[in-house]
């Protein structure tokens, strides 16, 4: 039976880096405040009018290219986004036909911060049953859609414009801080293909998902529950940005990224010690620090980049594959460890053998 090997990677970062001291001109925050809370340093984000799909057909383009694959070979894309471009049709065939494909199956998968491995399991499980060999899967999201600052707000946070934040505004901006600083918009890609290469390819996959409390993390506006879904009287009341309980996710994210991981391990009669590298989900340093803690993992088997790009959901893990493959650090042959948790709940894990 084939395996699914990752045969080549790339990315795409938007051209607008957001720094905090930026940050703190349009609300009530300090370069201190968040880089404690979270470890995020700077971020980036893509000019009005660029879509998730801009980014993925970009970082599609470098994948591709890495992996010597041309796009008339593709069998099947998969598209990881919560930001779309458009509510339907799904990303997936607009990046498509950016790329200049036609008539290749793709669809769009939402499983948030946890969309690349859900997507890496699909691709893993089409490529074995002989549905196809060769799969491009893309993470893309642009979450500068969810901040709520104006534009007069933005040019003023770039430099473009000397009029600063109303008062109103300010404290409309400061509301939403403790979340609004986490995200960053990226794209970044793989291409898997078909190898009967021993000891090489996805090794294991454990995904799960408990709904219990979706609410914990979530967008409450700006869906089909209400009626119209989207209303002007949700804009007022911020119902379009997401929300969060911090400490229950900090607590959830600890606690199942613990757990999956160690059962990944344990049904594969695997450590740590085997592991050369571990990607975790870019959601916030603290959590990855306990985790890494409670798992007894050596710094230098880990990568970190939320400092530079913040949380960028579904294309976090690509983004820490894609920087470490050209960065010299997976080798063939190397086992890495793939871990996240995001909105839903969901959470999972998986070992590649590079």
């Amino acid at each position: 039976m084939a395996r699914t090997l990752i045969a080549g990677s790339g990315s795409e970062i938007p051209p607008n880096k957001v720094t905090n001291a930026m940050l703190a001109r349009i609300m009530d925050t300090t370069d201190a405040w968040i880089r404690e809370r979270s470890g995020v340093e700077t971020r980036y984000y893509v000019d009005p009018g660029t879509a998730a799909s801009d980014l993925g057909a970009a970082a599609a383009t470098r994948a591709l290219e890495m992996a010597g694959v041309s796009t008339g070979e593709l069998d099947l894309i998969v598209v990881a986004t919560m930001t779309p471009d458009h509510y339907f049709p799904g990303s997936g065939g607009i990046l498509e036909a950016k790329l200049g494909v036609r008539g290749v199956p793709c669809f769009d998968i939402r499983q948030q911060c946890v969309g690349f491995l859900y997507g890496l399991q699909l691709v893993d499980a089409h490529i074995r049953s002989g549905l196809a060999r060769t799969v491009l899967l893309v993470g893309a999201e642009i979450h500068a859609g969810f901040m709520p600052y104006t534009r007069a707000n933005w040019d003023y946070l770039y430099g473009k414009s000397d009029v600063a934040p109303t008062p109103e505004e300010y404290a409309w901006n400061s509301r939403f801080r403790h979340l609004t600083v986490l995200f960053g918009d990226a794209g970044a890609a793989v291409v898997c293909r078909a190898s009967d290469a021993a000891g090489r390819g996805i090794v294991d996959s454990i995904l799960r998902t408990d709904g219990t409390d979706y609410d914990k993390l979530y967008v409450p506006g700006v869906g089909f529950r209400h009626r119209p879904y989207v209303d002007p009287d949700q804009y007022r009341r911020g119902e379009h940005i997401p929300v969060m309980d911090g400490r229950y996710v900090f607590k959830s994210a600890t606690t199942t990224m613990i757990e999956v991981a160690n059962e990944i391990l344990i049904r594969n009669d695997l450590t740590i010690g085997d592991v050369k590298l571990v990607l975790m989900h870019q959601a916030n340093r603290r959590i990855n620090e306990f985790v890494q803690k409670s798992l007894a993992i050596p710094d230098e088997k880990m990568w970190h980049n939320i400092e530079r790009y913040g949380n960028t959901t579904a294309a976090t893990i690509p983004l820490l594959w894609d920087e470490c493959a050209r960065a010299g650090r997976i080798a063939p042959g190397d086992l890495v460890l793939l871990v996240a948790f995001g909105a839903g709940m969901n959470w999972g894990a998986t070992l590649v053998r590079a």
